[in-house]
């Protein structure tokens, strides 16, 4: 496999790897320094890539498995879930300071939920991957990948429900 190849197989979903590995650590650097690895590990079998049927899947594995490994290292003291991928500049402040707040809270509440949820509504919610493809990621059936993620939802919206109407009968 050729550099042109190899770059024309990875480039598209570099930036899906990225943001699965900035949902796991704790920052942009570590998020950038795990896109790095994975990347360098598909370029070391370059050769073996064109075995797998779906090499962003298999990327996406990669990807999964490094931050895991990383979070359970020594190194993963400080280590938390930063989320910010949500930017609209056409709203008024007012707006926009409500929904930072709301995209602060979805993002605290997140972090709080299970491992196995958290991916679930990464690859699902923001990486729009369908049933079987995060079923192949994750080495589950589809049937548990919607159990995990109606009830990671469903925490979700209770707890967004719950901080919003503080206060409120």
């Amino acid at each position: 496999m050729t550099q042109t190849e190899f770059l024309n197989t990875v480039m598209p979903f570099k930036d899906k790897v990225f943001r699965l590995a900035k949902r796991l650590l704790v920052s942009k650097e570590e998020a950038e320094d795990a896109t790095q690895e994975v990347l360098l590990k598909l370029w070391r079998n370059k050769g073996k890539i064109s075995d797998y049927k779906n090499v962003e899947a298999f990327s996406m594995t990669m990807t999964k498995n490094f931050c895991l490994d990383k979070l359970k290292s020594k190194q993963a003291q400080n280590l938390k879930i930063v989320h910010s991928n949500y930017q609209d500049h056409k709203v008024a402040l007012q707006k926009q300071v409500e929904l930072n707040d709301s995209m602060s809270w979805i993002a605290k509440i997140i972090q709080d939920l299970p491992e196995q949820q958290k991916m679930v509504i990464q690859l699902r919610d923001i990486e729009q991957y369908d049933f079987d493809e995060i079923a192949k990621m994750l080495d589950m059936k589809p049937t548990a990948i919607r159990v995990a993620l109606s009830r990671a939802r469903k925490t979700i919206r209770e707890q967004l429900t719950k901080t919003h109407s503080y206060g409120v009968k």
